[in-house]
């Protein structure tokens, strides 16, 4: 069997989405949820939204985490995040890997996720294609189902000018925040 080719549009469109993520930071905000005092900062983490693949270069798309914590409650307060519940791995490329399971094996999906610029392993395709999430929304593009995340993020990153970054209520819309509401971050006991 013939590889597929898939239109360099398609790529550019994945790539354009997933780097416009690169570097954006999420917060808890200014005010804890529980009390209403003023939160400081607590710390601040790197966590791996994507890895993208060049030829042999592979380029790590990562967002920042800052958790804040109420002195008043003794409550360490946690940002809201582009990841679902139990992944690793940003919201859009998990939605990639479920609008693109639907048609196909599990193996063909990391295949074809590789050849368009994407490294995620058969194993993390199979458990993100079978975790209990809500229905991705998706497109018909060049004859594949793309996620309208990936590409409302692309068209996010066409339309910014210059080295400005979205913001992090954005990215959150686009990506549809599986929280019980995007404004009230999820926090934690200490």
């Amino acid at each position: 069997m013939r590889p597929r080719r898939f239109p360099p549009l398609l790529v550019n469109i994945i790539h354009t989405a997933l780097v416009a993520c690169d570097g954006i930071r999420f917060h808890a905000g200014n005010t804890c949820p529980r009390c209403g005092s003023r939160l400081s900062g607590y710390d601040e983490r790197r966590k791996r939204f994507a890895l993208l693949v060049d030829d042999e270069e592979k380029t790590d798309v990562r967002v920042i985490l800052r958790r804040s914590y109420c002195k008043n409650c003794d409550t360490i307060i946690n940002p809201p995040e582009p990841f679902y519940p139990g992944t690793r791995i940003g919201a859009p490329v998990v939605d990639l890997c479920r609008t693109l399971s639907s048609e196909m094996p599990y193996s063909r999906v990391s295949t074809y996720l590789e050849r368009m610029g994407v490294a995620v392993d058969r194993w993390s395709v199979r458990h993100y294609a079978r975790a209990p999430l809500r229905e991705i929304p998706f497109m018909d593009i060049f004859g594949m189902k793309i996620p309208v995340s990936i590409v409302s993020l692309s068209t996010l990153a066409g339309s910014l000018q210059g080295p400005e970054q979205a913001d992090m209520d954005t990215l959150l819309m686009i990506c549809n925040y599986p929280g019980e509401s995007s404004s009230v971050p999820k926090h934690s006991d200490r």
